[in-house]
């Protein structure tokens, strides 16, 4: 091949596709949040605002957030804290408030809410605080940007009620991907969206049928209750 030819070969190409610029969602309003609701009687609670008897941190210590008021609240620098019970498909239901704090983009009420230790719902505070929109509050991480903002301002409590279907396996392999519909305060945020695979800060890079909670601690005071689960 003739240094000419492999000239014109080269300027034949066509130009790489640019990937498409993500937009924030579209702000909405949900309703005021009404008095905490008790669990359903088929749930199986997780944190029942008492102890974090039924949590640890990744690498199995007690867990060292703070239980008062029937909230957890996130230490700075004392871990993650992972559920011992595992679950498969199921209902997720976990109320969260993030702390009234100075901070912009991803420095303000962080954290997150990973399904099986692997998938991450993120928790941040989006109220008129702008970020990546696939990184704000109600992102599946790096993978899906929220349909809508529905966050509320500081210091007020806010809800996830998560629709998880497992990734499924057959001869070891997988034969489909996770899948998740969110709600945030009532709000569709997520819409059977497809997880193609655990996001970043994930306990592995494995995935399997059944996992625990985990909620992530990253040097915000977020709280946490009333957090349970139904199988599917």
């Amino acid at each position: 091949m003739t240094l000419l030819t492999l000239t014109v070969l080269v300027l034949a190409q066509p130009p790489a596709a640019k990937a498409p610029e993500l937009k924030a969602p579209p702000v909405v309003t949900p309703g005021a949040m009404g008095a905490m609701q008790p669990p359903p009687s088929d749930a199986v609670v997780l944190f029942d605002g008492s102890s974090l008897s039924g949590w640890a941190t990744r690498d199995g210590k007690p867990a060292g957030w703070k239980v008062a008021d029937g909230t957890m609240t996130c230490q700075p620098k004392t871990g993650d804290i992972v559920s011992s019970k595992t679950f498969g498909s199921a209902q997720i239901h976990v109320e969260f408030m993030t702390p009234v704090e100075q901070g912009e983009g991803q420095d303000r009420g962080n954290s997150g809410v990973y399904i099986h230790g692997r998938y991450e719902v993120q928790v941040l505070d989006s109220f008129k605080n702008e970020t990546y929109p696939d990184g704000q509050c109600g992102a599946i991480y790096k993978q899906h940007v929220p349909l809508a903002n529905a966050c509320r301002p500081q210091g007020q409590w806010q809800t996830y009620d998560i629709i998880f279907h497992a990734a499924t396996f057959e001869g070891g392999r997988k034969a489909n991907n996770a899948r998740a519909t969110v709600l945030h305060n009532g709000v569709l945020i997520q819409d059977n969206a497809e997880i193609t695979g655990p996001t970043g800060g994930a306990i592995g890079q494995d995935e399997t049928p059944t996992g625990p909670l985990l909620l992530q601690e990253h040097g915000h005071a977020v709280r946490y209750r009333n957090v349970w689960y139904r199988p599917l």
